[in-house]
């Protein structure tokens, strides 16, 4: 398979680390729906020796055996057989040829089954390539280390979209896992602006689901039967299939359920309401999950209803909508069924030459195309609780405390005329072009940092408290005022850091001079690091100096 442009230079990259070390494992972070399966599908292919791609799902098992497939690249099946006689479907149907050959070098290995396999054989010795698809599950401790150790010889690439852990282990050797290097991929926004994945567009409508008691487990996400409890006491069915209705009629949709139970009614509500609707869990029968998902794709169905299914790795490409019905404390969780509706919908005779054509031409075919944009509905307000999934981040390899993020959390608001969700950075609503009243003008707080929002005192009060004259007590001696002199030189090289630093974070979020432009850097600024632009130039030295390490930190 042709790889795109910046499929290419993904694994350009790989290589790169493996031609200063052989043995690096090399964990590779690319969004939702920018094509992981194809890039480590195509570096499996150019691969000399043994090779093994792991994963932790039949569906993901049967996606790597297809994609490994369509590279010509003859492989066993580690896992039941009705793995295997699906694998084997797929490749026929796509094909016409079966590539599965229970002698190959190369195998796709599911976890479970791979690790109960006899550690002696010789086949685990003979591999040097290990790849583990959705790798952010990789820790030394877990399964899928265990998994790792079986391969005393592989090098190892892991492939995940979103690199961070709800409970904060990390993945790197000298952390929690296996990994040496991190390799960054073009971002979901960037991959948004190239036309290789489509924008989206956010509805939170009000819910009176009430997570107060609700606790955290250790894993970083919501005590399951506590979340069960909370989100069976609340409205949310009815508001799932009432906003669909109004917002995505006849859209081709995914909702995630907090449990069976919960799907089973908001699908019964959804046939109620004349939206053909299904629901897909673990527990559904393989055969009659595939059915399933044909009716869907033949647009027979309009609605999937799922349980923790279509978060990670699965394959949906003619989704339009999701509505969220299954509150998260996770980020990767939100991030991976966010991204499930961000592929772009485009006949095959367009996406033929789709790397032939520019950004702009793309984002034109985009614009015209049916699918002009995703739609979320947010029912349990999990875009409040973890912001943008396209927000910067900063990503590592290293712990980090389970209760902080690798990125920054914007707040978002939602239009009360249009009931749209865009960042508080905004103006105005982007969509409506409402613009919002603030709260109160007295503090920059109440006004998320707008300068231009506050009264003409309360703007004079913050004015001197920049650049303050060193002010001597009366009568003070030399010692004294020797002091204050050093404490203020000391304070005004700190501030003058500061600005510097300020300056430079300005800079790369706006190129532009407006107002405007001004304004939305202003509130971003505050949004991100809790102090408005004019306060911040008045803080103590220590502060200050604080204040400049953490901007240097998110440049």
């Amino acid at each position: 398979m042709r790889l795109r442009p910046y499929q290419f230079k993904l694994k350009q990259d790989v290589y790169a680390i493996w031609n200063e070390n052989p043995r690096a494992n090399v964990l590779v972070r690319s969004a939702t729906g920018s094509g992981k399966t194809v890039v480590f599908a195509d570096i499996i292919h150019e691969h000399q020796g043994a090779s093994v791609a792991i994963a932790h799902r039949q569906e993901l098992v049967s996606q790597i055996s297809l994609a490994l497939a369509r590279n010509g690249v003859q492989h066993r099946i580690i896992g039941p057989s009705k793995v295997r006689q699906m694998c084997i479907k797929l490749h026929m149907l796509e094909i016409g040829r079966n590539y599965i050959d229970p002698g190959a070098r190369c195998a796709v290995a599911g976890i479970d089954t791979l690790i109960r396999m006899n550690p002696n054989d010789p086949w685990l010795h003979q591999v040097t390539l290990g790849v583990q698809d959705e790798a952010h599950h990789m820790l030394r401790d877990n399964k899928w280390g265990k998994g790792a150790v079986m391969f005393p010889n592989a090098r190892w690439l892991g492939v995940t979209a979103t690199p961070m852990r709800a409970d904060g282990k990390g993945l790197g050797r000298s952390a929690d896992g296996i990994m040496d290097n991190l390799v960054l991929a073009p971002s979901m926004r960037d991959l948004i602006g190239m036309g290789y994945l489509t924008d989206y567009r956010i509805y939170a409508p009000p819910s009176d689901i009430d997570l107060t008691d609700v606790p955290v487990t250790a894993s970083g996400d919501f005590s399951p039967n506590p979340l069960r409890k909370a989100v069976h006491r609340s409205h949310i069915t009815g508001d799932i299939v009432e906003h669909y209705l109004r917002l995505a009629p006849g859209k081709l949709g995914v909702t995630f359920a907090v449990d069976v139970e919960s799907a089973t009614q908001i699908a019964a509500a959804f046939n109620a309401a004349g939206v053909p609707a299904a629901v897909v869990h673990a527990e559904t029968p393989d055969d009659q999950r595939a059915a399933i998902i044909r009716r869907f794709r033949d647009r027979q169905l309009r609605q999937l209803v799922n349980v923790d299914l279509f978060g990670e790795g699965f394959d949906l490409p003619a989704i339009e909508v999701v509505s969220f019905g299954r509150p998260t404390q996770s980020f990767p969780l939100f991030a991976q069924q966010f991204g499930r509706s961000c592929r772009i919908m485009l006949s095959e005779e367009w996406m033929q030459n789709w790397d032939s054509y520019s950004d702009e031409q793309r984002l034109a075919a985009i614009a015209s195309s049916g699918k002009t944009r995703a739609l979320i509905i947010d029912h349990v307000g999990n875009v409040f609780r973890h912001g943008l999934p396209d927000a910067p981040q900063i990503e590592s390899l290293e712990r980090r405390d389970k209760r902080s993020r690798s990125n920054v959390i914007i707040p978002v608001r939602t239009c009360p005329k249009c009931a749209a969700s865009y960042q508080r950075v905004e103006i105005r609503c982007p969509y409506c072009l409402h613009v919002p009243e603030p709260q109160g003008r007295s503090a920059p707080d109440q006004v998320d940092g707008d300068l231009m929002e506050l009264t003409p005192e309360v703007l004079e009060r913050m004015r001197g408290a920049i650049d303050a004259p060193m002010a001597f007590p009366a009568f003070a001696g030399p010692e004294i005022v020797a002091g204050i002199r050093g404490h203020w030189y000391q304070k005004k090289a700190a501030q003058e850091k500061l600005r510097e630093m300020m300056s430079l974070w300005c800079g790369y979020q706006t190129q532009a001079t407006s107002g405007e432009d001004l304004r939305k850097a202003q509130k971003k600024f505050y949004l991100t690091f809790g102090v408005d632009v004019m306060s911040a130039q008045a803080l103590a030295r220590k502060d200050a100096e604080a204040l400049t390490e953490k901007i240097r930190a998110s440049i």
